[in-house]
């Protein structure tokens, strides 16, 4: 990098000590082919994945436990030899490139493995040194302010609170200046301001070009964080999409109508609208799709005032990415 901050070509590095200017590249950062792992149980943990992840975005990886996500990110991060398929991290294969791809990725764990007696400023040059990078403080300092932890750099890691040492094995991830940053359940158990927090940080780093790839089991997070959103079941990728699209195009709408008076049942004339009552009769629910069915609306209020149903009060209510997400896994078993 020069001093106008610059990145230049043949440069392993995203995490900028200052404003990137580069304009993130939309082609793969980190590239998965057919990517198989079957353990020495028989277990089959993935079959043949592919993934693509564009440089400088937020996937969100998300399934129910067991579903492989802890063994994909494993591979890739070269803790777990895969049985098959490829795996490329800025062009350099995880196998025969090992080196150079690891040296292109820092992965931040759910658990807090940190030398408790050591200072925070020695426990992440320690973590660059590991990688074979050359000692440069400037660097070290400029993450550390960047992520809130330089006033603390000669405290001991067992008197931070939890979130300075969450925000310390991002610092631990980043110190050897990687592209592609891994977060693993980052948010598990933590508080409602902690979290809030820590996305801070995370939307930070994509502003200075890193790529994240997290994975939750919040889906509020997930649709709040990320781009795009990747489901993994049982091994196999069901779906990856942009997080908006995904919205639109899975996402439904209600029409949730307080009526006046409780019914028994929907009236055999609105029965081709599939309604369905609730809460002891005092609600009536109509399920729809935005972009085909918003003349439906129209001739359902008109049903509704033919068949003299009443309503004091109606809401519309779009379903969420948790709705969808659930749905998804209900379809594939």
């Amino acid at each position: 990098m020069d001093t106008d901050g610059y990145w230049h070509e043949g440069e392993a590095v995203c995490y900028c000590p200052t404003q990137c200017k580069r304009e993130a590249v939309m082609s793969p950062i980190l590239s998965v082919k057919q990517l198989s792992k079957r353990y020495a149980s028989g277990f089959h943990a993935l079959k043949s994945v592919d993934l693509d992840i564009r440089q400088g975005e937020i996937f969100a990886l998300l399934g129910p436990n067991g579903a492989g996500k802890t063994t994909l990110i494993s591979i890739i991060c070269g803790l777990v030899n895969p049985t098959s398929g490829q795996v490329l991290a800025g062009g350099y294969d995880i196998v025969q490139d090992y080196r150079q791809a690891r040296r292109m990725i820092g992965l931040v764990p759910q658990e807090l493995t940190t030398e408790a007696f050591e200072t925070v400023f020695n426990t992440v040059a320690f973590s660059r040194a590991l990688f074979g990078k050359a000692s440069d403080p400037a660097y070290l300092e400029k993450l550390l302010r960047d992520l809130s932890l330089w006033e603390k750099r000669h405290n001991r890691i067992h008197t931070l609170s939890g979130g300075m040492k969450r925000r310390l094995l991002i610092a631990k991830a980043l110190s050897h200046e990687p592209q592609i940053l891994f977060l693993d359940e980052p948010t598990a158990g933590v508080d409602v301001s902690l979290r809030k927090e820590t996305w801070q940080v995370m939307r930070a780093l994509r502003d200075t070009g890193v790529t994240i790839i997290l994975t939750t089991h919040y889906i509020d997070e997930a649709e709040e964080m990320a781009d795009r959103i990747g489901v993994i079941k049982n091994g196999e990728i069901l779906l990856v999409e942009d997080t908006r699209r995904l919205m639109k195009k899975l996402g439904t709408k209600q029409l949730i109508l307080q009526l006046r008076e409780p019914m028994h049942s929907v009236p055999e004339s609105l029965a081709s609208y599939n309604l369905k009552l609730e809460g002891d009769g005092s609600r009536l629910i109509y399920t729809y799709d935005a972009a085909r069915d918003s003349e439906t609306i129209a001739s359902l209020l008109h049903a509704l005032s033919q068949a003299d149903v009443a309503f004091e009060d109606l809401q519309t209510k779009q379903s969420s990415l948790e709705d969808i997400f659930v749905s998804l896994l209900r379809s594939n078993p």
